[in-house]
């Protein structure tokens, strides 16, 4: 169990946690100087005749040190409030509660320091006016110890403490391993004979030196990889790192120097930095000040302190007391979870006025106060709160993959499940990309695949088809690839959906030919293989053959249908394999930094008109795309691969 401290400067937290386990936890030389803790101070002790040890967190108090109290609570399982008996309660103290509850603590109890200083009637009153500032909090009927830590062995207070902590602990339940595997960094350093370590808390899942994990792990969100060599866990040797742990891991692949404060130790798998989060946010009673759209605010989260503007997506501004949706937008990528708590501070970073929980980690910038999207917030904060999963799902239009629903901290581990009544699984079966989505949704994607099929059919006729990223733009653009294949395929399996090459068209679209348009079919194919790049026009063809042009018009396009032609423009034919040739060379020439016409002119040898017309096609298609006068590829399309 993480004990940590929380109260004003100079009240005797240090001293509290020397007395109850014998370590000085101000090891900085300015820290024993001016006796004040300026960073994050750690101690452990053991529970006699148990295998639990205590970890203690003693954070600073001083208001100028309030971004490191949080980075230590941010690990807290259990707080100690600590006040001084001849201060009482104090600025810090307030702030302090306010903190620990934001961050959803539900443990504690409250320790008067310097008890030998005051009579008798004095640490009443602290007592009385301590009280009545608990009594709407988590601490309201936590128990008070009043305690001499200077001379723990002369009174009973701290033998009274230490062992109600020892209480504590055997009866709060190990936390369960949901979720991968991540630690928040909080310190860095260099250890003689051994290289690089990392310590901070575990806040999910499960690190073992003997799987295979301990050897891809990640420094998020800088993306480093690295591997676990070495394990401390609670101040103790150990081949595993459990959540809840306070641990120091030996790592290979990077030295301390490149690994800050805020950063993740965590599964390869575990995070996809981004810049904008949508969360529920808790504006404190006591907050002097408002938030409107694009206020800047300070953020902590997990041990890390961010930059951000604030987008209130139920209201137009957020004011003191009330609860409220809002969109966080980060000056630098940063790396959360659903259901990770987090501490806003005002621009100043003065003072403490808000904190919540995170919902969803890919907020878009669109549309992000439409009735839809926050029908989709509402269900997953019913969700982190126990609610089943089915009420999310229905407002997810694309579902949730299993990596996802791990990232979920919820008892119920639904990656693990069935798929709920009225949900299914789709796409590759027990894969970590496999998507649980609703019924009713998946049905309403394979409609609007078919319209959109049809429609396409209807407005461009001699076309075969349409390629699979441009049918997926046209349907659900932001799709991911294993639920669109997962769609296309079940179609195709149902026989709703044929596919001709690179193109899915619906089965009645498709054409045959006779045996009088067969031979001229044949001496279409033979014109358009020999004019390569820049093939006859079907006028010339007619002309040359002495057929009447709608005749050979007609039959070009049946070819197309059969994907044996390809129409770059109305009655321009192009032979397939040289289309394939074309694709091959822009692909080559636009890899880095695409190309331009004149370029792609070159290697081809026709007039510019003719160049144009042929990147105007790959843009049809779906192949490319143009931005200004550069034409560059798309990255999702598959043309080339099923042509």
């Amino acid at each position: 169990m993480i004990i940590g401290t929380a109260g004003h400067i100079d009240h005797g937290k240090s001293a509290l946690v020397r007395a109850l386990t014998g370590v000085q936890t101000d090891r900085l030389a300015a820290e024993k100087e001016r006796g004040i803790s300026i960073e994050l101070g750690y101690a452990y002790l053991p529970i006699p005749d148990h295998d639990e040890i205590l970890g203690f967190i003693d954070v600073p108090g001083h208001e100028a040190l309030i971004h490191t109290m949080v980075a230590g609570a941010t690990g807290m399982r259990f707080a100690m409030l600590v006040v001084a008996a001849d201060d009482g309660a104090m600025p810090q103290t307030h702030e302090h509660i306010a903190i620990l509850e934001l961050l959803g603590i539900e443990r504690g109890c409250v320790v008067i320091t310097k008890s030998d200083t005051v009579d008798a009637s004095r640490l009443e009153q602290v007592k009385s006016q301590l009280t009545n500032i608990l009594q709407n909090t988590f601490l309201a009927t936590s128990p008070i110890f009043a305690v001499n830590s200077l001379a723990p062995e002369d009174e009973g207070g701290i033998d009274a403490l230490r062992q109600y902590l020892f209480e504590q602990a055997v009866q709060i339940h190990a936390l369960r391993a949901q979720g991968p595997f991540r630690l928040a960094v909080d310190r860095s350093f260099t250890l003689s004979g051994h290289g690089t370590v990392v310590t901070g808390t575990v806040f999910g899942g499960h690190l073992d030196l003997q799987q295979p994990l301990a050897e891809r792990l990640r420094i998020m969100p800088a993306g480093i990889p690295v591997r676990a060599r070495r394990i401390h866990a609670q101040d103790q040797p150990s081949s595993t790192a459990r959540v809840g742990q306070r641990c120091a891991v030996n790592i290979a692949g990077v030295g301390a120097d490149d690994i800050q404060r805020g950063q993740w130790l965590a599964e390869e798998y575990c995070f996809e930095p981004t810049r904008r989060i949508d969360v529920e946010m808790h504006m404190l009673a006591s907050s002097q000040t408002e938030l409107r759209t694009w206020s800047p605010a300070h953020i902590h989260i997990g041990a890390a302190h961010h930059h951000a503007h604030c987008v209130p997506l139920t209201t137009h501004w957020v004011q003191p007391n009330d609860r409220a949706l809002v969109q966080l937008v980060f000056d630098e990528p940063v790396c959360v979870l659903p259901g990770d708590r987090f501490i806003v501070r005002d621009a100043q970073a003065r003072h403490t006025i808000a904190g919540g929980r995170v919902l969803d980690v890919h907020a878009p910038d669109r549309k992000r106060r439409s009735q839809k999207r926050i029908d989709w917030l509402e269900s997953m904060n019913a969700v982190l709160q126990g609610a089943d999963i089915e009420q999310l799902l229905v407002h997810a239009p694309y579902g949730f993959s299993r990596t996802a629903l791990n990232r979920l901290p919820t008892e119920t581990r639904w990656a693990e499940q069935p798929a709920p009544e009225g949900c299914v699984w789709v796409g590759p079966e027990g894969e970590p990309q496999q998507i649980l989505i609703a019924a009713s949704i998946w049905a309403q994607l394979e409609k609007d695949l078919l319209t959109a099929l049809a429609w396409a059919h209807q407005r461009y006729p001699d076309d075969p088809g349409v390629e699979r990223a441009r049918l997926r733009r046209m349907v659900a653009p932001r799709a991911p690839d294993v639920l669109w294949d997962a769609l296309l395929t079940h179609l195709q399996q149902q026989g709703q959906l044929h596919l001709n090459g690179a193109w899915y068209h619906l089965p009645d679209h498709t054409v045959s030919l006779s045996a009088d348009e067969d031979a001229y079919a044949e001496q279409i194919m033979t014109f358009a293989w020999e004019g390569r790049y820049n093939p006859p026009w079907i006028r010339d063809i007619a002309k040359e053959l002495s057929v009447d042009e709608q005749t050979l018009r007609s039959i070009g396009r049946k070819l197309v249908r059969q994907g044996r032609l390809f129409q770059v423009v109305r009655d321009l034919f192009y032979h397939r394999e040289h289309v394939i040739d074309l694709a091959l060379l822009l692909k080559e020439l636009a890899a880095d930094s695409g190309v331009r016409v004149a370029t792609y002119r070159d290697h081809i040898n026709v007039g510019r008109k003719r160049t144009i017309q042929i990147l105007e096609f790959f843009e049809r298609i779906g192949f490319s795309r143009r931005v200004g006068d550069i034409h560059y590829l798309r990255k999702d399309s598959r043309f080339l691969d099923s042509i």
